[in-house]
């Protein structure tokens, strides 16, 4: 019995002397966060912006994204004659800046707008402005995507805010209605526009429209009709997620 025993401890001391010479196990590196091209968002400022993003736009095009909220997706066709504004919406898509926003003010048969979070970003994003490529054709119909702007600050040049995205709600409005509130000449096919299927012309020529919505106005209704509190945040939060599709 005492052999047996012997034996059984000389085996485990075998086996724990070869555990102890046994090379540790290699710890994987900790993974960073692919670098995504581009320009660097921390350090862009207002004169900076327009070159950079040009350039951006040229070597990385797109033409269409996918805004995903918890009401249903929304998807968007982005202008070409608006270079500066497209590529920076793509830019920001592509980085994941709108992934940490949601809607933020949403007003009844007005307009529905994105871009803010009231928590802290995890991605640098320094406060710049684009210049205005506000183009007549492009008016503010149900559906149109515009870009906001600071009020907190004299902004006579009308730039735009680099993160405060819009969709146009808008109501239906008669002939002279529309030509009223626009405070600008309209085209018979606006004027169409804006009975046949509404929206705000009172914003024409004053905000840069990039873009429109071809799926998901029904979602962009819905964020519309949700409550919200007094300062215009919906009392249920609508975060957002952007995926550039095409």
């Amino acid at each position: 019995m005492d052999i047996l025993l012997n034996c059984r401890y000389a085996v485990l001391g075998l086996a724990l002397l070869a555990a102890c010479n046994q090379a540790p196990p290699v710890s994987e590196a900790p993974k960073t966060a692919p670098v995504l091209p581009g320009p660097d968002l921390a350090t862009l400022t207002d004169s900076a912006a327009p070159a950079a993003l040009l350039a951006y736009g040229r070597q990385y095009p797109g033409s269409e994204v996918l805004v995903r909220t918890r009401l249903g997706n929304i998807r968007v066709k982005l202008y070409d004659d608006t270079p500066i504004h497209k590529a920076n919406f793509l830019l920001l898509a592509r980085k994941g800046v709108f992934d940490e926003t949601m809607f933020n003010r949403v007003v009844k048969n007005f307009a529905v707008q994105g871009g803010q979070t009231y928590v802290s970003r995890t991605i640098r994003l320094r406060r710049y402005r684009l210049p205005p490529e506000i183009r007549a054709e492009h008016f503010h119909k149900k559906g149109a995507l515009g870009m906001a702007r600071y009020d907190d600050e004299q902004n006579p040049g009308r730039l735009s805010s680099n993160t405060d995205f819009y969709f146009v709600v808008g109501e239906k409005l008669d002939p002279n209605q529309s030509q009223a509130m626009a405070g600008r000449k309209l085209t018979p096919a606006q004027i169409k526009a804006y009975a046949t299927v509404g929206g705000v012309p009172s914003l024409d020529g004053q905000y840069t429209v990039f873009g429109e919505i071809i799926e998901g106005q029904d979602v962009v209704d819905k964020i519309a009709n949700e409550p919200v509190e007094s300062d215009k945040w919906p009392v249920k939060d609508i975060p957002i997620k952007v995926e550039v599709v095409k």
